[in-house]
């Protein structure tokens, strides 16, 4: 039978369960099934200090004032700052940016910077995916005359900071309607701060005489942002990155085609090329090279100057990863005496602070369990953290928490990614309580960990358009799964490594088909040690997500297998 055949087709089944599987109500499956802003965006005023926030830039751009933006040195502070830039360019105004160094001044605004951006003539500074939190840096600003207006998606304290406005969905004091629009990145806010911008200047009748910015062609920007920053894809994120990958998909802008370029991709990104080749990239400056070059390169015009850069950041990337492989063997060694933990705190003073995030993600994904890696300096006094969390476990809370009872000198973030800075003194202390403050959530996040599969096929069902038809249904991410798939029952041709750790399969079934499988960092684990010594006779299910290998002449489908269990 054709997958696109009957009245409704088999493809709409599929595509309507996966839809309903993930919480979609049977009579809004059609505004899910293909997901455009007009159908999730919300009116920007929903959000407190939005409006006061759009005049404050309006008058920026009709006074033709110095303004700049202040981003954080990630992919959300990068896309976010290159989106207000862009949109500043559109409308007249050639704003600058200011992005930290990591290591030299850290996570946020500093007071020093800000400052210094007033003094050089800013009289206005934008600060996005950063600031939430920064209350004395923003002190020394106002008391030096600087506006400022913060732009961010990270937890917010009661007592907010001093700014001319401060625009976060996660601000304690937001209405219930904003407050469901907490699982933006801040690219995401920004952008609808974009469009209440363009409003105000409407309303002003700014653009009777010139064309308005096109606030779609900044899309690409907040897919890559959105899904970079591992936010949830569920409502307004799914018609973000469904809707910005038809904008990248077009190489408009000059900086991101150049990006693609350098990622060697031969074909139009998908979604999980954001978060496996393009956002790395633009990390990398931020974790071991110059924080500024990501901004850079997503608003530059010049085709040779973000040729260069691109280039630059794919070096960087491979010596990140480098750096990233020997910080992480060094916290797995310290796992074993950490097996009874429901929450991982590992640290080391030869550990590079570019790298942690990525490290505590990898510890997280290896053990199922909140990580937390902290690098301390020199001299072993003082920590800088990162953490990553599981679902259902809310880590930020936890650590604003751990901040206010003087156990951190510094913290902050969301429920599944948060940053600290620790005394070393303090660092085991920390470490008990709050392994104890997430235990319960831990256990009950564990005890929810089933894998749920979406279909169960025979070897032969595994074929390409299978692979379209449940794409249909994405774009897939944190909070909107991939469709997980079983096959089999399977007996194994092949076993063998190939990579580092990773373990090839060629599997054949009763049906007389066969298929390509991998098992990726699976060839130490129970899972990968099973497939590589079982006999050719046992048969298998085995179950993951189906995708498209298209290396060969041919594309074909495969299965990245999650997990196998035996079938006889």
């Amino acid at each position: 039978m054709s997958l696109e055949s009957g009245p409704a087709g088999l493809e709409d089944d599929i595509v309507s369960q996966l839809l309903l599987t993930r919480g979609v109500e049977h009579e809004d499956l059609q505004r899910h099934r293909s997901p455009a802003l007009r159908d999730f965006l919300p009116d920007p005023s929903e959000f407190r200090d939005m409006d006061t926030a759009a005049e404050r830039i309006a008058q920026a751009v009709l006074s033709k004032e110095t303004v700049t933006v202040y981003g954080d040195y990630d992919v959300d502070g990068a896309t976010s700052a290159a989106l207000l830039i862009r949109l500043l360019r559109e409308l007249g105004l050639d704003a600058g940016h200011y992005i930290p160094d990591r290591l030299l001044e850290g996570y946020g605004p500093s007071g020093k910077a800000l400052v210094e951006l007033g003094e050089s003539g800013s009289s206005l500074v934008v600060t996005v995916d950063c600031g939430a939190m920064a209350h004395e840096a923003l002190a020394m600003a106002h008391e030096a005359g600087v506006d400022v207006i913060v732009v961010d998606h990270h937890k917010c304290s009661p007592e907010l900071p001093h700014t001319v406005a401060l625009v976060n969905p996660n601000r304690l004091d937001e209405s219930d309607l904003a407050a469901s629009y907490g699982h933006l990145a801040a690219v995401g806010v920004a952008f609808l701060l974009a469009i209440a911008v363009v409003r105000t200047l409407r309303e002003r009748d700014y653009f009777a005489n010139r064309k308005e910015p096109n606030l779609f062609a900044l899309l690409d920007l907040v897919a890559l942002g959105t899904v970079a920053d591992v936010a949830a894809l569920h409502g307004l994120n799914r018609a973000f990155v469904a809707q910005g990958l038809k904008i990248i998909s077009r190489r408009e802008n000059t900086g991101m085609a150049a990006l693609i370029d350098a990622s060697r991709l031969k074909r139009v990104p998908i979604c999980s090329d954001l978060g496996f080749a393009l956002g790395p990239r633009i990390n990398a400056g931020g974790r071991v090279g110059e924080s500024t070059l990501g901004v850079r390169l997503l608003t530059t015009q010049d085709p040779d100057e973000a040729r260069q850069i691109a280039d630059q950041l794919s070096q960087l990337n491979d010596e990140r990863r480098a750096i990233e492989n020997a910080v992480q063997e060094a916290a797995e060694a310290q796992l074993e005496r950490q097996h009874n933990r429901s929450v991982h705190v590992l640290s080391g003073t030869t550990w590079h602070p570019g790298v942690i995030g990525i490290v505590a993600g990898r510890i997280k994904d290896k053990t199922g369990k909140p990580s937390l890696v902290i690098a301390l300096d020199e001299g072993g006094n003082t920590g800088k953290g990162s953490g990553r969390s599981v679902s259902g476990v809310d880590l930020g809370a936890a650590i604003i928490e751990a901040r206010e009872k003087g156990l951190l000198v510094a913290g902050g973030g969301h429920a599944m990614a948060a940053g600290l800075t620790v005394e070393r003194d303090q660092l085991d202390r920390f470490a008990d309580w709050i392994d104890e403050r997430l235990a319960s959530a831990v256990a009950s996040a564990g005890a929810k960990q089933v894998m749920q599969l979406d279909l169960a096929i025979a070897p032969g069902g595994l074929m390409p358009d299978l692979v379209d038809t449940l794409e249909a249904a994405g774009p897939y991410g944190v909070g909107w799964p991939g469709p997980r798939i079983a096959v089999g029952p399977v007996r194994l041709v092949k076993a063998d490594i190939v990579g580092t750790d990773h373990v090839r399969i060629i599997a054949s079934g009763q049906d007389g088909h066969s298929f390509k499988a991998i098992a990726f960092r699976a060839a130490e684990g129970e899972m990968g040690q099973t497939l590589l010594h079982a006999s050719r006779d046992r048969q298998f299910l085995l179950a993951g997500r189906a995708k498209i290998d298209d290396w060969g002449a041919q594309p074909q489908a495969e299965l990245h297998v999650e997990d196998a269990a035996f079938a006889d």
